[in-house]
């Protein structure tokens, strides 16, 4: 198969899940747990734990802030190089205007990297969460038409190369 047809089954397939344009409880869904992934809210969350935190809390949200930042750097420096535009579509404004690219997601990068490190870390009452929420978040970013399917694939590739990084750095 030739690079043009793996574009064109990347931009079917993704037009197939897409919610976006269609309202109801589906759309909804999509929409809140494509903005669960964001980055702000899992930075602002984990400073709290941090400030609210023993010694423990403590250590557990900076190794995940230093995770999601580096996961960050990594994922921009990809779309720069890349540099592929978001699909077509009013959804999103917010990362259509902050951030055009679409290759590699960054939300299912962090989120599967997040679920890598939960799953590892901890808390044990959060992993069964995480394990479901990780692809819902990469689905969803395709279902509200900012993310074509293959930029999620590529980001939870990305996020599993950088979570098993984190375990091996703090392994020492």
């Amino acid at each position: 198969m030739r690079l043009p047809n793996l574009f064109e089954v990347d931009a079917r397939w993704s037009q197939r899940l897409r919610v976006a344009e269609r309202p109801g409880p589906l759309r909804a869904a999509a929409g809140f747990l494509a903005h669960s992934g964001d980055s702000w809210f899992w930075l602002l969350a984990l400073v709290i734990v941090w400030w609210r935190g023993d010694i423990y809390w403590r250590t557990w949200a900076l190794r995940l802030f230093v995770a999601i930042a580096v996961t960050a750097v990594i994922v921009f420096a990809l779309k720069l190089g890349v540099r592929r535009k978001r699909p077509a579509g009013e959804w999103g404004t917010i990362y259509r205007i902050t951030d055009p690219h679409s290759f590699p997601s960054g939300h299912a990068a962090r989120a599967v990297m997040l679920m890598i490190l939960i799953a590892a870390w901890g808390p044990a009452w959060a992993v069964p969460i995480v394990v479901l929420w990780a692809p819902l978040v990469a689905l969803a970013r395709v279902a509200m038409g900012v993310h074509f399917l293959s930029d999620v694939v590529a980001g939870a590739a990305l996020g599993s190369l950088t979570g098993a990084a984190a375990l091996l750095i703090a392994a020492g």
